[in-house]
Parts: C-alpha cells; structure tokens; sequence
C-alpha cells in the first residue's frame, strides 16, 4: 500500500493547547500618555451629550436666576477668602486649606451655571459647592501640598496676563458659538460636537487662568488647545 505524499507547501492545522485550554488573550493596549493638559492641577469637564431638550434654551437664563443671586453672595465671601490667603501665604507659604476649598467650591458653583447658561448641559446645576460626581460638568484644584512661593500673591496676576487676554478671546468665541448652538439645539435637538469641543476649550483657559492669578495653582497653565 503506498502513502499518499504530502503537498508542499501545505499548513499544518493549529493545534490546541493540552489539556483543551484556551490560548492566553492578548496583552490590553497600552493606556495613552498623559498630555500636558492631563497634567495639569486644574481638571474641568463637561459632558457632551447626544442630545439636547429642544425648548430649554429659551428659559436657562431665566431659571439661573437663583444661582446669580447665591453666585453674588458667594462672590463676596470668596474675595474675603482671596485677601486672607493673601496675607497667609506670604507670612506662611501656605493656603489655608479650609480657604483654598472655599474658593474652589465657588469655582465649581460658577463653572456648573456657566455650562448651563452656555446650553452645554441640560440637567439643573446643584446647589453645593462640593463636587457632584453625577453632574456632567465637573471642576477640581489639586492643593498645593508644597506650598505656595511667597512672592506669588504679589506678581502671579501680573504674570497670567498674556493667558488671560488669550483665554477672553476664547471665552467670547464660546459665546458666538453658544449663539449658533441656541438654533441647532432648537432645530435638531443636537449641539455640534466640534463647536462644542471648542467653546469647552475657551472655558478651560479662562479657568485655568484665573486660578492660576489667584495662586490657586502654582504652574503655569499651559498654552495648549485642550
């Protein structure tokens, strides 16, 4: 009886591990590196969502109107706030830490009616100035463990001038697109991602600006479009 030759070239067929085990699942991707933005101690986000309440633009303005009011009062506790830090960091290199939540508590207030009146959420902001992981705008400081130089109440505001006349212009673009958003949210119920990403942008650089000339971060934020 003669055998039959093998064809060259043919592949063999896989064979199973013993035993009938599975092969081991590839190795997950790497997570991507942090960007400078990423890194950066002030961390603040808003939700884009699929899509929008047709009619809410027309009356966000007017539903904020008990947050202005507490936002005012807030206002004037957290200038008090800025001007006692003031006088400890220079005598002691430090932000009192009940001051520095205070502040950012406020700044959170503020961030969340901001993403509200500028129709980038639909859901009513809180009344409370700790975070809400379930807001879809978030906002957050890291404190500064190290401490803060002392000469920084003095000539930060000095030194985030060049960011801050970049953050307004963005921060107006934000509300021309918010204009242009108002009409597509009415007629599609739907707030175009790229417009949204870029008035995101221009409310993170005002954010990061200000926090930065109230030496609430000691980095210096970064020029960069995120």
């Amino acid at each position: 009886m003669t055998e039959t030759p093998e064809t060259p070239g043919t592949p063999e067929p896989p064979t199973s591990p013993p035993g009938g085990a599975q092969p081991p699942a590839p190795p997950p991707p790497p997570p991507p590196p942090e960007t400078v933005a990423d890194e950066y101690p002030l961390h603040a986000d808003i939700v884009h969502q699929a899509e929008y309440s047709r009619f809410m633009p027309l009356v966000k303005w007017l539903l904020l109107i008990p947050h202005y009011i507490v936002l005012i009062l807030l206002g004037i506790g957290a200038l008090f706030a800025i001007l006692i830090s003031f006088f400890a960091v220079i005598f002691t290199r430090r932000y009192p830490r009940g001051l520095f939540d205070y502040v950012v508590g406020v700044s959170r207030w503020a961030w969340r009616v901001q993403a509200y009146l500028l129709l980038m959420v639909d859901p009513y902001p809180p009344f409370s100035l700790q975070d809400d992981p379930n807001y879809p705008a978030r906002f957050e400081i890291e404190y500064p463990e190290d401490g803060v130089a002392r000469w920084r109440p003095l000539f930060a505001w000095i030194l985030a001038i060049p960011y801050l006349i970049i953050a307004s212009i963005l921060f107006q673009l934000a509300e021309i697109l918010t204009f242009f958003a108002f009409f597509t949210i009415l007629f599609t119920k739907k707030y175009p991602e790229g417009m949204f990403k870029i008035a995101l942008v221009g409310l993170r650089w005002q954010a990061r600006g200000n926090a930065y000339a109230y030496w609430l971060t000691t980095k210096y934020p970064p020029f960069v479009w995120a």
